[in-house]
């Protein structure tokens, strides 16, 4: 069966939209994929899945509403953002293309025939979209002077040694055939999808970004916040240097990655402190904003090279 044939079978692709107790950005996310999902129906048989990570299926009405297009809606009770990502590996069985997609962003126009087409015309197993952060008006403007949500652009068809999950196509032929799944254990530390990119890439997979396949991400106010950029800068830091240290294959090599992340960590923290300082001597906004993300990113990775664990999806009941 040729491609374009394989692709107008039935559920031969499915958006996958990861959820937990965000009842309102998940509204508007499914509104915006039935969009793209019609969009795309000369070129692929799109379903769309929801994956409820909260047990007691709280987005179900959410789901329900949505008229569009059907909504398959499954509730994954084991907690963690590893867990329910592997759940929708579990719902794909049979078919041929995965996409993830956060449920706080909004797909823009030609999302999704972009990730297929950059996947068609370049045979690679992943396609990595692009995300745009949309700060609230009144937001501060330390935050986007201090750079915290830039993201590199790069041109459609560039490898990549590793990607993200919250805009990324698979080919689910090549995730079987490696035998990938998201490490659980990592369910609420967070790191889960560069580990799993970073295997497909060992595996002898292929990665590739589609700057086209843009989704947006509106920053909700209670994030536009001085503390809650900072935190997340240091919880980046843990992330990236847990990441290398889980993908180390021997203690030897162990040992090295948290040698090297005791001294760059270090190395960062003075570099981004220095930055802060001169930013707050000479009044510029942007290097002392600037400054501290990098000494926070670093102090993240000394901390995680030192033994530190932090819970980035910190689960708070109601």
């Amino acid at each position: 069966m040729g491609i374009l044939a394989l692709l107008m079978s039935p559920n031969s692709l499915i958006v996958a939209v990861l959820t937990f107790r965000r009842p309102d950005q998940l509204d508007a996310a499914l509104n915006a994929l039935c969009e793209r999902v019609r969009e795309a129906a000369d070129r692929v048989e799109a379903e769309i899945l929801v994956v409820d990570n909260d047990p007691v299926g709280s987005a179900w009405e959410v789901a329900q509403r949505v008229r569009a297009h059907p909504v398959r809606y499954v509730v994954e009770g084991r907690p963690g953002i590893a867990a329910a990502r592997n759940r929708a590996l579990d719902e794909a069985e049979g078919s041929r293309l995965l996409v993830f997609i956060d449920d706080d962003e909004i797909a823009q126009p030609a999302w999704l025939t972009s990730l297929v087409d950059t996947w068609i015309q370049t045979g690679a197993d992943a396609v990595q979209g692009r995300l745009v952060t949309s700060l609230p008006l009144d937001a501060d403007p330390y935050i986007a002077a201090g750079g915290f949500f830039d993201r590199a652009i790069h041109p459609s068809g560039t490898p990549l040694a590793a990607a993200a999950t919250y805009n990324l196509l698979l080919d689910l032929d090549t995730v079987r055939r490696l035998g990938l799944r998201f490490d659980e254990g990592l369910g609420l530390t967070g790191g889960e999808d560069s580990i799993f990119t970073s295997l497909l890439i060992r595996g002898g997979g292929r990665i590739v970004a589609c700057s086209d396949a843009v989704a947006v991400d509106p920053l909700a106010p209670e994030r536009a916040t001085r503390s809650w950029v900072r935190q997340r800068a240091f919880s980046q830091g843990t992330v990236l240097q847990n990441t290398r240290l889980e993908l180390a294959t021997s203690g030897a090599r162990r040992f090295r990655v948290r040698t090297f992340g005791i001294v760059g960590g270090m190395a960062r923290l003075a570099f981004g402190l220095g930055g802060d300082m001169l930013g707050a001597v000479s009044g510029n906004i942007a290097q002392r904003a600037r400054g501290e993300r990098v000494a926070l990113r670093g102090l993240g990775v000394l901390a995680r090279s030192l033994g530190y664990r932090h819970r980035t999806y910190r689960r708070h009941n109601p």
